[in-house]
């Protein structure tokens, strides 16, 4: 399975213009996100246009960052860690949060790192193989990571569902 996903329900609104879509772009997303491996000679057929215009495209796409990167998307269950926790961090001072998710990249069981509002200032998702492993990750890495306060766990028991920001074209407002 790729990341790119389909089934789109949310609006992007783009505020500058190198950044905003036409139906075209819509139509394009749409299609990557359903197969990100499509091939772009058999892509520019299904949409009707020229290779070209889908090359040129996505590189306009690229170079503005709405796409990143095309990857794969790995199963955590199937690979052995059988164990999802979202974690808050506390920080003893928010000033020290660069430092501090520098060095919560450094920890490979760390699959996303968000800031948050609130008491908590950080947010982390872990795959860990079991609950000890997560106990020695959050104990033995995270809690000895200088300004970090203390923490507090969600485990996860199984994701419904996951998918991309949705895109709506400008002229369509439902």
């Amino acid at each position: 399975m790729v990341i790119f996903e389909s089934n789109v329900y949310f609006l992007i609104l783009f505020f500058m213009n190198k950044n905003q879509l036409d139906p075209f772009d819509v139509r394009l997303l749409n299609e990557l996100t359903a197969d990100a491996r499509i091939p772009l000679v058999q892509l520019s057929k299904k949409l009707n246009v020229s290779n070209t215009l889908i090359h040129q495209r996505m590189r306009k796409l690229k170079e503005t960052g709405i796409i990143n990167k095309a990857t794969y998307d790995l199963d955590p269950w199937k690979l052995g860690f059988q164990t999802c926790s979202y974690t808050q961090i506390m920080l003893s001072d928010s000033k020290h949060h660069r430092t501090v998710e520098a060095e919560l990249e450094k920890i490979p069981e760390i699959v996303e790192c968000v800031n948050i509002a609130g008491r908590y200032a950080i947010l982390v998702k872990i795959y860990a193989r079991d609950n000890r492993h997560l106990r020695d990750i959050i104990y033995e890495k995270i809690l000895k990571i200088e300004a970090v306060e203390g923490s507090n766990s969600t485990i996860s028991f199984e994701t419904a569902f996951r998918r991309n920001v949705a895109l709506v074209s400008s002229g369509d407002n439902e």
